[in-house]
């Protein structure tokens, strides 16, 4: 049977990030990155990439990564959902990653070890809203220059290489420098979108861009769940330390039994976002049902992490509504996850076709 339960290497990672993150990761200065032209906070994705060697984390000891498994991609998660760090880990070190481990060949091997050692932020120029298995845009590919307009591209602005896909159905390694980078708004600003085009841009072949694409969003959509858990995790436990010091009629605020109720039940929902989170992590890992965990996870995830967020905001009260307070920032990262690789409802679609489970 198996155990989703953290194992103790588990608990030290968490606890390394969680203690570098409180370091290098203020509030205030996340907020303040977000008004500026530099949304992405490099330093910090250095000292977690780098530093603690977590880029690596899913690729193999002999293609120069650290060798772990997607339940310890999902502890990091959970602690960059916590922080709402402004750090292009899920873009690179887990979909772009992915996306590589899927192609064969000395261009993408040297390119995985750049993105696992941390010399490179890797891309996958494909719209965050994507769920696995949906048809995704493909650029012209023509004598060896690619031509086309791809939206809605997470974190682009900070990539060192594109992986376009292309109508040929080749994934091709792109340089920044030779398309046009366009931002997007985006409600979540501590991980912007941009809209990427192609105008003869020269691009190498590493691999089939069907199963790379594929397996790219089926890893990000199954770990969205653990980052979605933190912030969740974020918001319960933040409302509840304001409610046991904010007093009403001289008493805790969090003494009424009214809150009480709202604050149980979402207690409830987030220990089973857990579940369905770990759940999706140890299928990526073992390989074992791996479709249908994720599915299960993502189709009850954005509800909760949403909800979480949105009674952090109501709960502080007035408070809650100032930009000044990092409440606002969780609520924008779980609405944008929300949609980011497949709504709940497309998730419940694939998961009603994987049980074979039809509606009337």
């Amino acid at each position: 049977m198996t155990d989703l339960l953290y194992s103790e290497e588990e608990q030290a990672l968490r606890a390394a990030v969680r203690d570098l993150l409180s370091d290098h990761c203020d509030v205030s200065a996340v907020i303040a990155r977000g008004e500026s032209d530099t949304p992405h906070d490099l330093a910090l994705w250095k000292s977690l990439a780098d530093g603690m060697g977590l880029a690596g984390l899913l690729v193999p000891e002999e293609r120069g990564g650290q060798g772990a498994t997607h339940r310890e991609a999902a502890v990091v998660l959970e602690e960059l959902g916590r922080a709402v760090a402004p750090v292009p880990y899920l873009t690179s070190a887990v979909v772009a990653t992915e996306a590589l481990l899927a192609c064969d060949g000395e261009e993408s091997a040297d390119l995985l070890v750049r993105l696992a050692s941390a010399r490179a932020i890797g891309v996958l120029a494909v719209a965050l809203h994507l769920a696995p298995g949906a048809a995704f845009t493909a650029v012209r590919h023509e004598d060896g220059r690619l031509y086309g307009e791809l939206t809605g591209v997470a974190d682009a602005a900070a990539a060192d290489v594109l992986l376009v896909p292309s109508d040929d159905g080749g994934l091709f390694a792109v340089d920044p420098d030779a398309v046009t980078v366009v931002p997007q708004v985006s409600l979540d600003l501590t991980r912007p979108v941009a809209r990427v085009v192609l105008d003869g841009a020269p691009g190498r072949r590493l691999g089939d861009a069907d199963p790379a694409v594929r397996r790219a969003l089926r890893a990000a959509a199954g770990l969205l769940a653990s980052e979605q858990l933190g912030i969740a995790e974020w918001s319960l436990t933040e409302t509840v330390r304001h409610l046991k010091e904010r007093k009403q009629f001289n008493r805790p605020v969090g003494g009424f039994q009214a809150l009480k109720h709202r604050l149980a039940q979402l207690w409830l929902e987030v220990v089973n976002l857990r579940a369905a989170a770990r759940g999706a992590a140890d299928a990526l890992a073992t390989g074992e049902d791996v479709d249908v965990a994720v599915a299960v996870a993502q189709a009850y995830a954005a509800s909760v992490a949403v909800r979480a967020a949105e009674e952090a905001v109501q709960l502080h009260g007035g408070i809650g509504m100032t930009w000044e307070h990092p409440a606002h920032l969780y609520l924008k990262r779980a609405k944008a996850d929300s949609i980011a690789y497949g709504t709940a409802g497309a998730h419940r679609g694939a998961l009603a076709e994987l049980v074979d489970l039809q509606a009337p």
